[in-house]
């Protein structure tokens, strides 16, 4: 089934009855159906019960033999999960849904949430950086969520090991949002067991994923995406050259949310990717003065008209199919290095960026450790 990487330009009816709840988590967990292929099957169908009946004929025309739907019991023991966690599902188009995240082109059809939801309406800021973090990358990762939850943010991280652990437990009494790339009832990783309970009572956790579902390398990268998408701008405090915390940079790029990194030593490896996020544009990080000041910037003038500038001249378009195409046909079984591949292609690296995260999100392809990319099998 074609991808089409936006969402549904009709607004959509969330689900206010167990009954139709169910039929989105259907629609959504059954096979081939992705993000788009959700919001283009309830585009065109209207409602998930329509389009679960049109599934299988879909299918059969693209070539699918034997095509089965996910199974009722299936839904409703996710359903049910749900509910004994604590957990409740806000969807696409509701009220409660996170404005920012909701503009994204790929938002979640419905996230599973546990917590204080109502933070899911506040000012959102991210910060994220390496697990193998330094002592002074830990200092300053807690010295900028509380200084940022006291300026009034709403502080969002992936609950990993080092810099994420230290945000999340520095910005407990003001706020914080964890994004989980497994089921949001799944405690990963083990060691955050009592983190995680202290955000459940006073923050929110938040995950795309299955109840339940632990998580796995390919979850990262969207789990990523949502990350950015919440928030008005991401924060890098330590990221080595090739990381999942600049995937999360490449994607708030993509979704025009500002990028800041905290600047740190050339010899070290993990301000590797601080380093060069800053050299390409990134705003450049001392303190939490620094990100408030940032987001609030107004956009430049035009000093020949003295208006505002809306936006710079945009670049020739590039056939997305096209380069994706170009990309596929480079990458193998045997892992391939990523600048490897933008080296090769006759395009900017600014355009074809996103469209290797595209393409992963999608699970076409795989990011491995070392920057090294191959196709999903």
């Amino acid at each position: 089934m074609a991808k089409d990487l936006f969402p549904s330009t009709h607004p959509l009816t969330p689900p206010l009855t167990e009954e139709v709840w169910l039929d989105w988590i259907r629609l959504l967990r059954s096979r081939r159906v992705g993000v788009s292929t959700f919001f283009r099957l309830m585009n065109e169908f209207g409602s998930a019960a329509k389009a679960l009946e049109a599934l299988p004929e879909i299918a059969a025309e693209a070539g699918v033999k034997d095509y089965r739907t996910c199974p009722h019991d299936l839904a409703r023991t996710e359903w049910l999960a749900g509910q004994q966690s604590g957990a409740r599902p806000v969807a696409y188009g509701s009220p409660d849904y996170p404005s920012l995240l909701a503009g994204i082109s790929d938002p979640p059809p419905f996230l599973w949430v546990q917590g204080q939801s109502a933070l899911l309406q506040s000012r959102m800021i991210a910060l994220v950086g390496a697990r193998n973090a330094s002592s002074l990358g830990l200092r300053m990762a807690r010295k900028l969520a509380r200084d940022l939850g006291a300026a009034g943010f709403t502080v969002v991280s992936g609950l990993a090991r080092g810099i994420d652990t230290a945000v999340h437990a520095a910005a407990l009494d003001t706020g914080t949002v964890a994004v989980l790339a497994g089921g949001v009832d799944v405690v990963y990783p083990p060691e955050n067991a009592v983190l995680t309970q202290e955000i459940e009572d006073a923050g929110l956790k938040l995950s795309e994923q299955p109840m339940s579902l632990p998580p796995t390398a390919r979850h990262f990268p969207r789990r990523n995406r949502i990350v950015s998408g919440l928030c008005e701008g991401v924060v890098v405090i330590e990221a080595a050259a090739k990381s999942g915390s600049l995937i999360t940079a490449r994607a708030a790029l993509d979704q025009g949310r500002e990028v800041l990194a905290v600047p740190g030593h050339p010899f070290d490896g993990r301000a590797f990717g601080c380093n060069m996020l800053i050299r390409d544009g990134a705003a450049l990080v001392r303190s939490a003065q620094d990100v408030i000041e940032a987001l609030e910037r107004p956009a430049p003038l035009d000093k020949a008209a003295g208006s505002e500038k809306i936006a710079d001249p945009p670049r020739p378009k590039i056939e997305i199919r096209a380069l994706h195409q170009q990309i596929l046909a480079r990458i193998g079984s045997a892992p391939v290095p990523e600048d490897q591949i933008i080296r090769d292609i006759d395009a900017p690296a600014a355009d074809i960026s996103p469209q290797i995260v595209a393409l992963e999100l999608e699970g076409r392809i795989r990011r491995e450790a070392g920057g090294l990319l191959s196709l999903a099998t």
